[in-house]
């Protein structure tokens, strides 16, 4: 908004010109968005807790989680409302990226509302079927692929997406397959983070690593000098993802204030599914999608626990009668509270991973 109403205010003052800068723009998403989390975070903990929107824990989780029962949840909604209105006030709205990333940010956290709304509100203890919320997600990814294919948003075509550590190398896509394999990043994503939200300030904590990860790739992608210079697809217009990347970072870190070990409030489905969905997009967006296993590489790894621990423990169920684990516990950062971490260890230390992962990535733009 202010990017189209300030800069015509020129001839008055040479300050206004700044709002035309993505530098300064996403700097001013960034604050916008935790004052908005920090200002609106303790009423919203006061209305969901006289609502008794409390956290429902399984009884097969760690017995240290029984304490967490009632924690107000649904805080997601506080990253998704920080994060949309910091976006619509910095960024530019003409801008197609902008609206793609913002609508996939909105409909994945309209499916974990549901899923939320029927287990606190409804008392549903399962919530929304999976098989629902895999509809809903893969809905919105094939309509995002064709959407894509038949009205690219760049102009190299949209089957290409970048390759890490090879310069100027592009994988292509079968258009059939792009569709699928864009629908699978989408819901990939989403329900990785989902997973992860687990612990006290976990998701939080790496989904603030990864969009800001994004939106440093987000700038540098969107310039014709840095591109050129580093040997990546040149992707006009999408540097102003650098915005929306730091609207949701700072709206994820300024959660954090409340969601750190002991959370005060709990993300649940609706922050879960909204950040991955969002963190997926911009991947796509951005033509990075397989950079996004390196910088998400933490939600990979819960992501592979669940289905390598199930998988594991049907196949031996089936062969010898008797079902079998590889992990502790799945996700597999219950695996190392079983293991007799704290909370806060295992947090922290996946933070660093996280950190870790980040680094690696951005290390793929020199090293080709």
């Amino acid at each position: 908004m202010l990017y189209h109403l300030l800069p015509r205010f020129t001839d008055v003052h040479i300050g206004f010109n700044l709002f035309t800068y993505i530098t300064f723009r996403t700097a001013g998403a960034v604050v916008t968005a935790l004052l908005l989390t920090f200002l609106l975070g303790p009423a919203m903990i006061r209305w969901l807790t006289r609502l008794r929107f409390g956290q429902v824990v399984r009884e097969t989780g760690p017995e240290s989680h029984r304490k967490k029962a009632g924690t107000p949840t649904m805080g997601g909604t506080l990253i998704i409302t920080a994060a949309t209105v910091s976006t619509l006030l910095w960024a530019e709205l003409t801008n197609v990226t902008i609206l793609v990333v913002l609508a996939t940010f909105l409909w994945t956290g309209a499916i974990g509302f549901l899923d939320d709304y029927l287990k606190v509100v409804k008392k549903t203890s399962a919530g929304l079927a999976g098989r629902y919320k895999m509809i809903g997600q893969w809905v919105l990814g094939l309509a995002l692929g064709l959407f894509l294919l038949l009205y690219p948003v760049w102009p190299v075509p949209a089957t290409w997406t970048g390759v890490p550590f090879f310069a100027e190398v592009v994988a292509v896509f079968f258009p059939p397959v792009y569709v699928l394999f864009v629908a699978t990043v989408v819901s990939g994503t989403s329900n990785a983070v989902n997973l992860t939200d687990g612990l006290d300030g976990l998701a939080a904590g790496l989904c603030g690593i990864a969009a800001a990860t994004f939106g440093i790739f987000a700038y540098l992608i969107g310039r014709v000098d840095t591109s050129a210079y580093l040997g990546v697809l040149y992707l006009p217009g999408v540097g102003e993802l650098t915005v929306f990347a730091g609207a949701l970072a700072g709206a994820a870190i300024g959660f954090l204030w409340f969601n750190a070990h002991p959370a005060q409030v709990i993300m649940g489905d609706t922050g879960s599914l909204s950040l991955g969905g969002a963190i997926g997009v911009m991947a796509i967006l951005l033509k990075s999608e397989f950079l996004l296993v390196i910088v998400g590489g933490v939600f990979v790894a819960e992501a592979l626990s669940v289905i390598a621990q199930v998988g594991y423990f049907k196949f031996t169920a089936r062969r010898y009668g008797e079902g079998r684990r590889i992990f502790l516990m799945a996700p597999i950062h219950h695996h190392f509270e079983k293991l007799g971490w704290p909370e806060s260890k295992v947090v922290t230390r996946f933070w660093i991973v996280g950190v870790l992962c980040a680094m690696v990535a951005l290390s793929t733009l020199k090293i080709r």
